[in-house]
């Protein structure tokens, strides 16, 4: 049973702090770690990796700036890997990318190794990243097209044991290497990988030794019931009560209705806790987008996180106070073997925490917050060809624009969101380290102007990218959302806009591409396009005028926006420029027909 009352806690409150953030230190350790020695561009450039510390039993403890989507799911991992091998010991480490047995997806690869004090295992530190390839049919091995994971083609590694007394099983890594497309980015970020975790394994030695093995064991149950508590009293804080929330994904060629999704949720603020029903949603569907479990839970977890206070550790403990309620054979929920999970990463995964976090804005005002942009497309493509430069192939999927964030009650959408699974904590990556590293030229890369929903608080806009290849062939793939179902506002909030995407000819005629698309690029030609804007949060005609100006200054928003959407007369002021008008904007916010989003 969980430790929650006072007599039961035996350290010292300041010594638990500085060992709570000790923890956080050496996931920050690892992290530093994996970034700086990974070979591919997707995990040093863009950070598309987390790391964490598992205890012995099997929950998260610390995951300091990781991507929600992939830290969700380490403690089923590390389930796995003890359920599977009886024999642990101290220099292990297994390979671990099975999203049936508590990965995400196949393409983010996680190496797991145990930690021991004497014979006791402590903890497991958990390295993870998104590999530029798994060994599927296409460069990347991501596919809205797999029927299901025999489709997929991928290697698969169900906590296989990769070192033994710290030295490596070559016969494993071999196989890998002889698998994959790009064997050298493989191996390269799977050794930064390993060296992440063998790190945290070492400062846990030494944090061990200095206070033993008892208090350190001791103080992370601890740290764990004091965020169960800080969870139990952020719930408490919510209006109670149950509501329900529905949203739909994009058509897809088995869905060409599109995809229904729905949430019920249950504020128990008298226990403390959240219950989040999933059930009654369809069926697994023979095509890559099967939420996996892992993916399922971050979605939650992290729509959850995104109403309480900031301050509350993102760990087991916290996660208590939600209770999620899955079945088996669901596209959210329990995908039943051999279910393709290939896209649950983003597919439905980003349409599920919008729906979980903005469904809370039905409990009143000040609570919940919008959707955020979940578009991919030209935005997030995924690149392959040869490089005359190098006179090799290449493949890379990386962040090249951007989504919107939400608006929450209290500020605007954020410009730098990327997508809702990794909470604002992906990089995008700098166009000039892609044109050294490719053969490839950006042409654009800019806000466009209104793109955020409106709102008292305005979604983030989303960012407009354009490229093409410089010397020879590309191809351009992307499997994408947002293209007719956009990100939705609350409380009174506008939608941000669609996501869109063209292929552009040498002649300039641009052709429409579908949310998901494969298109061969020759020199000359190029991509351009868009993904989502945020949704807004409340009234526009609340917004404060002084702030709509801002906006119009800074083109955030078109001109005309400011009287035809916020109701808000701007006038020009001696020196150049504008002001608020501020008699007249109030009679004009006063009229009942004053336009709104």
């Amino acid at each position: 049973m969980p430790l929650t009352q006072a007599d039961s806690r035996t350290i010292d409150p300041i010594l638990l702090a500085v060992i709570a953030n000790r923890f956080e230190a050496i996931v920050r350790e690892m992290t530093h770690t994996l970034q700086k020695a990974a070979y591919s561009t997707l995990i040093s450039v863009s950070r598309d990796f987390s790391c964490a510390i598992v205890t012995g039993d099997h929950q998260l403890l610390a995951s300091a700036e990781g991507l929600p989507v992939q830290n969700y799911g380490a403690d089923i991992q590390t389930k796995s890997m003890c359920d599977l091998h009886a024999d642990l010991r101290p220099g292990d480490a297994f390979l671990h990318n099975d999203p049936y047995l508590g990965n995400s997806h196949t393409p983010d690869l996680g190496v797991l190794v145990p930690v021991f004090a004497g014979d006791r295992h402590l903890f497991t530190a958990v390295a993870k990243g998104h590999v530029a390839d798994s060994g599927g049919p296409t460069p990347g091995s991501e596919s809205i097209d797999a029927a299901d994971v025999y489709s997929e083609g991928t290697l698969v590694f169900p906590a296989i044991r990769v070192e033994r007394d710290y030295q490596e099983i070559h016969d494993i890594t071999r196989m890998a290497r002889q698998h994959v497309r790009f064997p050298e980015l493989w191996y390269g970020d799977y050794r930064a990988m390993l060296g992440a975790a063998r790190t945290a394994e070492r400062r846990l030695g030494e944090l061990v030794d200095k206070y033993g093995a008892d208090v350190i064991e001791q103080a992370a149950a601890e740290w764990l019931d004091y965020s169960e508590r800080m969870m139990a009293n952020e719930v408490r804080k919510l209006p109670g009560g149950r509501i329900t929330a529905e949203s739909r994904m994009d058509p897809l060629p088995v869905a060409p209705d599109g995809i229904p999704l729905r949430v019920e949720i249950t504020v128990d603020e008298q226990a403390g806790y959240v219950d989040v029903d999933l059930r009654d949603n369809i069926d697994c569907l023979p095509a890559g987008i099967n939420a996996s479990v892992a993916a399922t839970l971050s979605a939650v977890m992290q729509g959850v996180s995104s109403v309480v206070d900031s301050g509350v550790p993102h760990n087991a403990g916290a996660f208590r106070r939600v209770r999620v309620l899955l079945r088996e054979n669901c596209i959210v929920g329990i995908p039943r073997f051999p279910a393709s999970c290939s896209m649950a990463t983003s597919i439905p995964t980003n349409r599920l925490i919008n729906l979980v976090q903005s469904a809370f804005a039905q409990l009143g005002e000040g609570w919940g917050i919008a959707e955020g942009g979940i578009g991919l497309g030209v935005s997030y493509p995924g690149i392959t060809g040869f490089d005359p430069r190098r006179g090799a192939d290449y493949h890379a999927f990386f962040p090249a624009g951007n989504n919107g964030g939400p608006a929450s009650p209290h500020a605007d959408g954020w410009v730098t969101y990327t997508i809702p699974c990794v909470a604002g904590l992906l990089y995008r990556n700098s166009v000039e380290i892609d044109e050294r590293q490719f053969p490839l030229r950006f042409r654009t890369l800019r806000i466009i102007s209104g793109s955020g929903g409106a709102g008292r608080f305005r979604g983030g806009p989303t960012v407009e990218v354009s490229y093409g290849p410089t010397s020879a062939s590309m191809a351009v793939e992307s499997m994408a959302d947002g293209y007719e179902s956009p990100a939705r506002g609350v409380r009174g909030g506008a939608d941000g806009c669609l996501a869109a995407s063209y292929k552009v000819g040498i002649d300039g005629t641009r052709q429409p591409l579908a949310s998901s698309f494969s298109v061969e690029l020759a020199p000359g030609e190029y991509v351009t396009g868009h993904a989502c804007g945020g949704g807004g949060y409340g009234d526009p005609l609340e917004r404060d005028p002084q702030a709509v100006l801002q906006d119009v200054e800074e083109r955030w928003i078109p001109f005309d926006d400011a009287l035809d959407i916020y109701g808000v007369v701007l006038r020009p002021k001696s020196g150049g420029g504008y002001e608020v008008d501020v008699e007249s904007t109030a009679d004009l916010r006063a009229q009942p027909s004053t336009a709104g989003p």
